[in-house]
């Protein structure tokens, strides 16, 4: 009896695979990053790519999917705190250090994947867009919260106010991948929070 062939082994760890795929996004953005570049820094070709990952939106949605999980806890820790003006600077200066590691690309991979406007990288850059919605949302809900138990003036606006934190957070991540320093973006949150109404 003929012993039966296994299929050949994996020569990689789908996850440092991963890994090093969100690192070419992170830093290039999802039009910016081409397979030729994606293959190379995953270490296997094109056919093995497409195999294990699907195509390239695919892989993106899967990598940003790992950032989320992995680089991103910031806003989770952020809703938890106990009044409005420790949520903004949980989240403002967590956002600020995590742009800012030495070990990753500077920047935000949600930000700068964005910012990719082409037909083809539309429905990336929609899906972006309405994660970062959706965490505008839900600061919006943690500052109704904290109206309603008397930590923010009744006349606040949540949906303003939401809007404006996120749009420094996401400022923030610009600047931290065009070259700004942690001291500098610190000095942002220093600005903001001089101004909370809490």
């Amino acid at each position: 009896m003929k012993e039966r062939k296994t299929g050949r082994p994996r020569t990689f760890d789908a996850d440092t695979a991963l890994d090093k795929a969100m690192k070419v996004f992170w830093e290039k953005g999802y039009e910016g990053s081409s397979l030729p570049e994606l293959t190379e820094a995953m270490g296997m070709n094109r056919p093995s790519l497409y195999a294990v990952f699907g195509n390239k939106e695919n892989l993106f949605r899967l990598a940003l999917e790992r950032y989320g999980a992995t680089h991103d806890p910031v806003l989770e820790e952020a809703l938890q705190q106990d009044k409005s003006r420790a949520v903004v600077e949980h989240l403002l200066r967590g956002t600020a250090n995590a742009q800012t590691e030495d070990e990753c690309p500077h920047g935000c991979l949600e930000v700068n994947g964005a910012l990719a406007c082409s037909d083809e990288a539309r429905p990336i850059q929609h899906s972006l867009i309405e994660r970062r919605a959706a965490a505008e949302t839900r600061l919006r809900e943690r500052f109704e919260r904290a109206k309603l138990e008397g930590d923010l003036p009744a006349d606040f606006c949540a949906t303003q106010m939401a809007r404006y934190v996120m749009t420094v957070s996401n400022g923030m991540a610009v600047q931290a991948a065009a070259g700004a320093t942690r001291q500098q973006l610190q000095q942002v949150v220093d600005q903001v929070l001089r101004g909370w109404p809490a």
